[in-house]
């Protein structure tokens, strides 16, 4: 078995040649790249959170309180990476969290597919946005190979969530994500000062324009009236009256491992277990909608109450050494949400795969380098608090 370390080796050789890596090899440098080539509006949505922000910074600051204790001569030169999850093993525990503007994150405007182009090569599962340039369909076949989920944000017309949740089966999709925390929009200043939003523009729609049921809402086709479409859209996108109750509906729709995103508080998953649910994902949305305490905070929590159900972690994860840490902590599955997306506007899908390559090579050698040759010998026993 390959180690994902050897990537550096291969940035190393190729420096013999003069060559030097295509792009940044840091977070920093990766946001600063797709800074200076970015849109200001499109940049600040993404790069933008909730109120002053402080919950996205403290998502980050969060992984600097915890360190990895050294285990030596514990016998790592070889390590596996690989998870089982929904009854498919992944060479990673990585996946690529959903990012509702993507799709205009890079030059050609279909980042959505540069990103399940850049899934099948890895093997690193996609959780594709209910908002994508490209419909569904398309995202769902250039995946490949490589099993990946549907991100729902559950509109207020029954019909169009059911709409979607059965295309995603027909694509291929293999479990249904429903984000919980953005039935409207969070306090985002930086949007607020430039007075746009992206979808009001009409930006990544194409799963709306392109469902039967949505157009059936419309006085005129959508590309003959996309300011309507896009109108509709506000009017339709968020959910405010979802509740548990509403969970045995969801749960009826498919057969799909379904999967609730965002569950911070232990009491809310023997709910949601209750209610059929297949996996937990344990997120705050990158501190983009409210605010919080740090995400990682809550990970242990979840898991305790999640008593060997999967539970999958995003935000504020920058490192390789961040997702060992989450996965010390209890989580089955590591999401990346900026990282990835920065990888895409700086050069599509081998953006992304460069990304993915950074962030799996370091998580090797921290394991690797610390004693620890499996995801199954983490545990919170290798971590330790740092003051």
């Amino acid at each position: 078995m390959a180690n994902y370390a050897d990537f550096q080796t291969g940035l190393y050789f190729a420096g013999l040649a003069g060559e030097t890596p295509a792009y940044p090899l840091t977070f920093a440098g990766l946001e600063t790249a797709a800074r200076d080539k970015m849109e200001h509006r499109l940049y600040d949505y993404v790069a933008g959170g909730a109120g002053d922000e402080h919950t996205q910074r403290g998502n980050v600051a969060a992984f600097e309180r915890w360190g990895i204790q050294p285990r030596m001569l514990s016998g790592a030169a070889d390590r596996d990476l690989s998870v089982e999850l929904f009854g498919h093993t992944y060479p990673t525990p990585l996946f690529l969290a959903p990012i509702g503007v993507l799709g205009v994150m890079t030059d050609d405007e279909h980042g959505d597919l540069a990103t399940a182009a850049a899934s099948a090569a890895s093997g690193v599962p996609m959780v594709a946005s209910t908002l994508m340039q490209d419909p569904m369909e398309q995202v769902g076949a250039a995946l490949g190979d490589t099993p990946g989920f549907f991100q729902l944000y559950t509109p207020n017309d029954r019909e169009l969530a059911e709409s979607f949740v059965h295309r995603a089966e027909a694509s291929g999709f293999r479990g249904i994500v429903v984000t919980l925390d953005t039935w409207t929009l969070g306090y985002r200043p930086r949007d607020l000062q430039h007075a746009t939003f992206p979808q009001l523009r009409g930006a990544c729609l194409a799963n709306y324009t392109s469902d039967p049921v949505f157009r059936s809402r419309l006085a005129a086709p959508p590309e003959e009236d996309p300011a309507a479409a896009a109108f509709q859209w506000a009017l339709t996108f968020g959910n405010p009256t979802l509740t548990w109750d509403d969970l045995a509906w969801l749960r009826g729709l498919t057969e799909l491992p379904l999967l609730l995103k965002g569950i911070c508080h232990p009491d809310d998953v023997p709910r949601a277990k209750d209610a059929g649910v297949d996996g937990i994902y344990c997120s705050n949305h990158g501190g983009r909608q409210v605010a919080s305490a740090p995400a990682i905070d809550f990970l242990p929590g979840v898991v305790d109450a999640a008593e060997g159900t999967p539970v999958l972690f995003d935000s504020g994860v920058r490192s390789g050494a961040d997702v060992v840490k989450a996965l010390a902590l209890g989580a089955t599955a590591v999401g990346i949400g900026r990282p990835y997306g920065y990888g895409a506007v700086l050069g599509g899908t081998a953006g992304v795969e460069f990304v993915l390559s950074c962030l799996l090579a370091e998580a090797d050698l921290t394991m690797g380098l610390n004693g620890y040759a499996s995801i199954a010998e983490l545990s919170r026993d290798v971590l330790v608090r740092v003051p």
